[in-house]
């Protein structure tokens, strides 16, 4: 969605990564002022096990607050929410109520759980073509019917180009499925998201 200035206005930002894809998120988020307004919702394949060591290296890299959720927590603006090790992250919003964080132990979705599908399918569902959708580097295919769910529903889609990939398989899936708007390297998608996407007024 593109306001009067030219401005995308995004309601959510969605990101996907497996191998490689920390790295690439060390690219993204620490560049995101504090003025950004979209809350960022981020699954990575992580074992299942001890609590995730994510959220903790990214706070003190980042300007805006991140969060490991816990299920039904509102979804606030400028937070970045990890999934949590072992639970699918999915966007609750129905009847008009502010959007909410749901965590499920549903069983793994391409062998995955937390799955990239399961979240950008349900935030596709609640967040329309006001959703952005970020596949970064990974070593299967999970992202990529997400993906097409977020195109289908009017939102956006980014993968990051695959020859920068540690792993492409996952934004070379999202590629194939015809999802994908734009394939940007990681400092082009930086630049987009620190001076593209900015608070409403």
């Amino acid at each position: 969605m593109i306001d009067a200035f030219g401005t995308h206005q995004f309601g959510a930002v969605v990101i996907g990564a497996s191998a490689g894809g920390v790295e690439a998120l060390n690219h993204l988020l620490p560049v995101l002022p504090k003025a950004f307004a979209p809350p960022v919702l981020v699954v990575v394949h992580v074992r299942q096990g001890p609590p995730s060591l994510l959220p903790g290296l990214f706070a003190t890299r980042c300007a805006l607050a991140i969060e490991e959720p816990f299920d039904k927590d509102e979804i606030m603006p400028g937070t970045v929410y990890f999934a949590p090790a072992g639970y699918h992250m999915l966007v609750e919003a129905e009847g008009g109520v502010a959007p909410s964080i749901a965590l499920s132990v549903d069983p793994p979705v391409r062998f995955s759980r937390p799955s990239v599908d399961v979240l950008f399918e349900s935030a596709a569902h609640a967040y329309g073509e006001r959703l952005l959708g970020i596949v970064l580097s990974g070593a299967n295919d999970d992202g990529a019917r997400g993906a097409r769910a977020i195109r289908d529903a009017g939102g956006e889609c980014w993968a990051q180009n695959p020859s920068t990939a540690s792993s492409p398989a996952m934004p070379l899936a999202a590629i194939a499925q015809g999802a994908v708007h734009d394939v940007l390297t990681l400092d082009e998608m930086a630049m987009r998201l620190s001076q593209c996407i900015r608070r409403q007024p």
